[in-house]
């Protein structure tokens, strides 16, 4: 089986059949925490102008194909690159009490949109005036006409592994800050993923206020 290349930085989303120009501007969309037992979902958002898209994306990939020092290098050369104009990128973080609610589903698409909506706001368009691709099964509002949404986008797809490493990096950073607040979990080593430690943290300890309820009950029944 031949490995797939890269689509280049300029790629066209195929939903809308009668484009005859190509937006200015590409998104690219993922999201990192679907599923630990504790911690937000979050959703990662990164606009690029088009020309500007070799140079920005470059060092992108797949969030959970790199270290986690190379990541947190490429988050703040991205943040970099946002106060000087070149980008911009949000990440939205969706509580575990709101996915226990209303499910991941619906958690991730609140999220999704949030952040799409800040994002083309700051460069003044119009949900019509940008190309949004999509790692995985996600998928944007239906004004956004210029859509596709990718299987393994995070890795074929500069601009969805760029979001991929701005929504892993902030999630990782939060859960760090969460095991301060919660030190007898030990949320920084494992991000609230379900490890042996964490279960034996969970039985010793309860369930903390940052935990997915429905998931620990589903995971043990």
């Amino acid at each position: 089986m031949k490995n797939r290349k890269k689509p280049p930085y300029d790629m066209v989303a195929k939903v809308s059949k009668k484009v005859t120009k190509r937006p200015l501007y590409i998104v690219g969309i993922d999201e990192a925490g679907r599923g630990p037992l504790a911690g937000p979902v979050a959703v990662g958002v990164f606009i690029v102008e088009r020309k500007k898209a070799k140079n920005v994306l470059k060092k992108a990939n797949d969030s959970k194909k790199i270290s986690e020092i190379k990541r947190e290098v490429i988050f703040e050369e991205a943040k970099g690159m946002s106060f000087r104009g070149m980008c911009y990128w949000d990440v939205s973080l969706i509580r575990a009490d709101i996915i226990d609610k209303k499910g991941i589903s619906f958690a991730i698409r609140t999220g999704l949109s949030k952040s799409l909506s800040k994002v083309i706001k700051h460069f003044k368009l119009r949900p019509a005036e940008v190309e949004v691709l999509l790692d995985g099964s996600l998928y944007a509002p239906k004004e956004y006409v210029h859509q596709e949404t990718i299987i393994k986008g995070d890795s074929l797809v500069p601009v969805i592994g760029m979001a991929s490493i701005m929504a892993k990096v902030t999630r990782d950073r939060y859960m760090i800050r969460l095991a301060k607040k919660y030190p007898e979990y030990g949320f920084d080593i494992h991000k609230g993923y379900g490890t042996k430690k964490h279960y034996f943290a969970i039985k010793r300890a309860g369930i903390s206020p940052e935990h997915r309820k429905t998931w620990i009950k589903s995971s043990i029944d």
